[in-house]
């Protein structure tokens, strides 16, 4: 047995080469239900791994917690560990109107406001999803009917805006961002950086800039269904190429 990763506490020997990740530990057991002789590979804090296969091919689930800086301890052990392609299922926000509560979004590229890839590439530096990855989820969304929308999403480092600058959402929805979530844009540095293939696919739970004038609930069922179908989606796009 090989040393263990000092953070998922996982077996490099054990570990698939593809993995799923998300920020939710509860969402990442849910989704290895998804995944046939599942198995715990490590469990440590807000980070819980599990292996399996999914029609018939190894993959890996592992949970990241919110927050870039704690999500890139994950993808940073996934590629030491020798995972080469990690998709990112989780919530955003809808900035553009359009995105709708339960719709999917196909993510691109992420704006870095993330807080921590300014310490692991210069500012010019993109984030950018890997063209295969996307093109992957692309086609097993297709292939569901969902509906969904494909473009760059804001990572920001700051859940609840304060009152002292507010709230900088619609500078970069105009700027072009359709989402806002909290991890893409590490997720995509560190992929660059370690030679890992990344792609994202997020369920849009809100839009604090359109239609919650009664307040942001991500606890609702056409959110669950949405995270539901987002799991399968990213599964199969996992296992495509």
């Amino acid at each position: 047995m090989a040393e263990l990763t000092p953070i998922l506490r996982v077996d490099p020997d054990e570990m698939p080469d593809r993995a799923l990740v998300m920020g939710d530990p509860a969402r990442a057991e849910l989704a290895s239900r998804h995944l046939e002789d599942r198995r715990q590979l490590g469990s440590f804090r807000e980070y819980v791994t599990y292996g399996g296969t999914h029609k018939g091919v190894e993959v890996a689930v592992a949970s990241h917690g919110v927050g870039s800086p704690g999500a890139v301890i994950v993808f940073e052990e996934l590629s030491r560990a020798g995972v080469r392609r990690i998709i990112r299922t989780g919530t955003c926000g809808g900035l553009a109107a359009e995105v709708q509560d339960g719709d999917l979004v196909i993510v691109t590229g992420a704006i870095r406001a993330d807080g921590v890839t300014d310490s692991m590439v210069p500012a010019p530096f993109p984030a950018l999803a890997s063209v295969d990855v996307v093109t992957a989820i692309r086609r097993a969304v297709a292939s569901t009917g969902h509906r969904s929308h494909e473009g760059v999403v804001l990572t920001h480092s700051l859940f609840y805006p304060g009152d002292v600058l507010g709230s900088d959402l619609e500078f970069w929805h105009r700027a072009g961002a359709i989402a806002v979530e909290m991890e893409c844009a590490a997720l995509f540095v560190s992929g660059s950086l370690n030679s890992v293939t990344t792609g994202a696919v997020l369920a849009a739970d809100g839009n604090p800039l359109h239609r919650e004038e009664g307040g942001y609930d991500p606890h609702r069922q056409v959110v669950y269904d949405s995270v539901e179908a987002m799991i399968g989606i990213g599964l199969d796009a996992l296992i495509d190429g």
